[in-house]
């Protein structure tokens, strides 16, 4: 059965509240024009260089003065983004109003899918969605340090958006510009490609007698590459040459930059041998690439949640994620609460997310400004912000499954066993 609010007599059943958007908006706005988005820009947690504001203002200087922004070797960013923040988008005293209004496109699209996976017009849940997006601090940091990994996450939800809603044209032009800007997004082609053919209600509860249609997805394939193909010939256009692809794309594979993240690839990187480089950049490249049939082959059911779970190991192990790559996963848990009752150990998860929280800059701080500590000290920090990510990942994807089996069935008691 689809899950569905109304069979919940404890939750409301009103429209979205027309209070509660303004005021979550307001309040994002409002810190947008504050002057501590300044002190944050720099901050490798919020970050990385890939995504930094800072590299973006760079690079957009050298191109207006008709300098080649990629010969440097430090700038990373899409030649998309390069074109739209030096002609539509100017800097300016006022580009944080930019983040905080992707922050709020980003919280509409999310409530746009919760809606069309309950098939409603209206939800007081709504609510929830928008403060669990705007107001979650692995979000709202990253977008007030104007990271570009926050409207990375706008356009993952603008594009999850258009495909609930079965909009295959808008989709597949997102998705494109999405694996322009960031080759790691390639990750969610095939459940969007699905989703938008089978539709975002929930299916965790019935898994069987779903079918995936294999023909619209292959026409769709071939369209996307027409996408791709119209954007990268844009793109080469734009950089004047084909240099921007070693520098973007070749970025996210060969990991040129060893700046501490939050992630799980620099210091082990930083670690390495020169001559074992190589071999292990495969590893860890292809290593994303094997969870995307596993988990489509076992939600293929629910195309939805496929795409929350690879967006979940997306914020593990990319390449240069920032607080924004899990923020993401976080905040969508909250479109799926008929999986809530079967979480397994929700309270550990957010006390490993507190304990990560609080060491990441303590440690760096003590490492890179206080001079008392040493990359140990950050990377352990790192690590335990990624067994917190894991275990939330991991308790997703059991909760996704034993739905589908059902407390009262025998496998659910002897799996308990």
């Amino acid at each position: 059965m689809t899950f569905s609010l109304k069979t919940h007599s404890s939750w409301p059943q009103d429209s979205v509240s027309r209070l509660t958007f303004p005021i979550i908006a307001g309040i994002r706005i409002a810190l947008s024009l504050a002057n501590v988005t300044k002190s944050l820009r720099s901050n490798p947690l919020l970050s990385s260089p890939l995504d930094s504001f800072l590299n973006l203002q760079e690079g957009v200087y050298l191109f207006k003065h008709a300098e080649d922004p990629y010969s440097g070797g430090s700038f990373h960013h899409s030649p998309l983004f390069l074109s739209i923040f030096t002609t539509l988008l100017p800097s300016s005293q006022y580009s944080p109003l930019i983040w905080a209004f992707c922050d709020i496109a980003g919280a509409l699209a999310l409530v746009s899918i919760w809606r069309a996976r309950q098939n409603t017009s209206t939800s007081s849940w709504g609510d929830l969605i928008t403060i669990a997006y705007i107001l979650n601090p692995y979000v709202i940091l990253p977008s007030l340090a104007m990271s570009t990994s926050s409207l990375e996450n706008m356009l993952i939800l603008i594009t999850l958006k258009f495909a609930s809603q079965g909009r295959q044209p808008p989709t597949l032009l997102f998705l494109a510009f999405l694996v322009q800007v960031s080759l790691s997004y390639l990750l969610l082609i095939l459940p969007i490609f699905v989703l938008v053919n089978m539709g975002p209600s929930s299916q965790l509860a019935k898994p069987h007698g779903s079918t995936v249609p294999i023909r619209p997805i292959a026409s769709m394939f071939g369209k996307f590459l027409v996408y791709s193909l119209c954007l990268t010939f844009a793109s080469t256009i734009i950089a004047n040459g084909w240099s921007w692809t070693s520098q973007t794309w070749g970025a996210s594979l060969l990991l040129p930059d060893l700046t501490p993240n939050p992630g799980l690839w620099w210091y082990f990187f930083t670690e390495m041998f020169d001559h074992f480089r190589p071999f292990f950049l495969m590893v860890f490249s292809v290593h994303l690439l094997i969870y995307v049939f596993p988990v489509f082959l076992k939600f293929r059911y629910d195309p939805l949640y496929a795409s929350f779970i690879l967006i979940g190991i997306l914020g593990i192990f990319k390449p240069y994620p920032t607080l924004a790559s899990p923020g993401l996963f976080i905040s969508m848990i909250v479109i799926f609460p008929e999986i809530y009752a079967y979480l397994r150990h929700p309270v550990v998860t957010v006390l490993l997310y507190l304990h990560a929280s609080l060491l990441m800059p303590l440690f760096h701080g003590l490492w890179l400004q206080q001079g008392t500590g040493n990359a140990n000290f950050f990377y352990a920090s790192t690590l335990v912000f990624a067994c917190a990510n894991g275990a939330a990942l991991i308790d997703c994807i059991w909760a996704g499954l034993r739905l589908a089996i059902g407390p009262d069935s025998e496998e659910y008691v002897i799996i308990q066993e």
